[in-house]
């Protein structure tokens, strides 16, 4: 009987590389793809996933595991779909989420495209998550492992996806990958976790945005709720909502950004309650099996490290009004409001303007 073929999508990193490893157990045809973006590398201490150490540790691994090992330059389209949309929303005061459009156009739209043109059935990724087939249809769950749970940054794929990924990693925790990192004997069983954007090897972005478009980012006032002017900004790109860092303000207590004006060039600050929010609507809305045709009641993250919280939600004229039974702090423009039930995402879409 012919083995079925999956295409891993190898990042070089351990959980990449233990998911290949996984498949291969399994009895499945192994072909290695990694991705190449032309990043500049890191200093060292923290890997990049897509840079020329990447690259090299994946094909290690694969030789290791004595699988096919390709790489595929996605320079170009990382760059318009990604890294522009990424400027784009920084100048207009919005903070995007860069992981999920990533996700959703390149590793499970151009990336999975490849691996059908490589005759696999499936594409593999070390992403913590869960894939369970149902009779509504093909479920998204969370990771067993809920600190590493990564569906929040899944919830743009679509039923023709869902049935041709497989997320190898979804019933372990990072331990035990670690541990099996060790049993297969893979170089990178000890390599650090890459944590920040991969396109932004300090960390820096505002000042990255500055660099593209200077003319663009342009310092402005700081202001309270009633619009008396309490310092100066360096730029909207530098901002975000909640942020409390490097606003250069004494004012006898903690201040926090709670508003960013970029039609104005003004950002609002105030105490933290003043950052805290009720309600906003979400535009771009996607669902992974069927919308809401009433209102519901639902668990809602509005960013990867939010506790998802009790929500009720509701269309109104094509977009979602959320409305948070405890206020939540820092609901930010631009970043993804994600639905849940229980432990199944039920869809998500982009936070597009608070409420009140």
């Amino acid at each position: 009987m012919k083995r079925k073929r999956v295409v891993i999508a190898m990042s070089g990193g351990v959980d990449s590389s233990v998911a290949a490893a996984i498949l291969q157990e399994q009895g499945y045809e192994v072909i290695g793809l990694t991705m190449c973006f032309n990043l500049a590398e890191k200093d060292g201490k923290k890997p990049s996933c897509c840079g020329l150490i990447g690259i090299e540790d994946a094909r290690r691994v694969a030789q290791k595991l004595g699988i096919r090992h390709y790489v595929v330059n996605l320079n170009k389209d990382f760059s318009r779909e990604v890294i522009h949309n990424f400027y784009q929303e920084y100048l207009s005061g919005r903070t995007p989420n860069p992981c999920v459009r990533c996700n959703q156009f390149i590793k499970f739209g151009i990336l999975l495209n490849k691996a059908i043109n490589l005759g696999a059935q499936f594409l593999a990724t070390g992403h913590y998550a869960r894939i369970v087939k149902s009779r509504q249809g093909y479920l998204l769950k969370k990771a067993r492992d809920l600190k590493k749970d990564q569906s929040y940054f899944l919830y743009r794929l679509n039923q023709g996806q869902l049935k041709q990924i497989i997320f190898p990693l979804g019933n372990y925790n990072k331990s035990q990958v670690r541990s099996m990192a060790s049993d297969f004997k893979l170089n990178v069983a000890e390599k650090q976790d890459s944590q920040e954007i991969c396109f932004l090897p300090d960390g820096k972005y505002g000042d990255l945005i500055k660099a593209k478009g200077s003319q663009l980012v342009k310092p402005g006032y700081l202001v309270d709720k009633n619009g008396n002017i309490l310092g100066r900004h360096k730029g909207i790109p530098f901002y975000t909502i909640g942020q409390r860092q490097g606003l250069g303000i004494a004012k006898g207590y903690p201040l926090y950004v709670t508003q960013i004006n970029a039609r104005n060039n003004q950002v609002t600050v105030g105490r933290r309650e003043d950052a805290c929010k009720n309600e906003f609507l979400v535009k771009d809305i996607h669902f992974l099996i069927k919308p809401f045709k009433k209102k519901v009641e639902i668990n809602v993250k509005i960013r990867y490290n939010h506790n998802a919280s009790l929500a009720v939600a509701y269309l109104v004229q094509g977009k979602l009004k959320v409305y948070f039974k405890q206020p939540q702090f820092a609901i930010t423009p631009g970043q993804s409001a994600v639905f849940y039930q229980r432990d199944t995402v039920l869809g998500g879409g982009i936070i597009e303007k608070v409420l009140g």
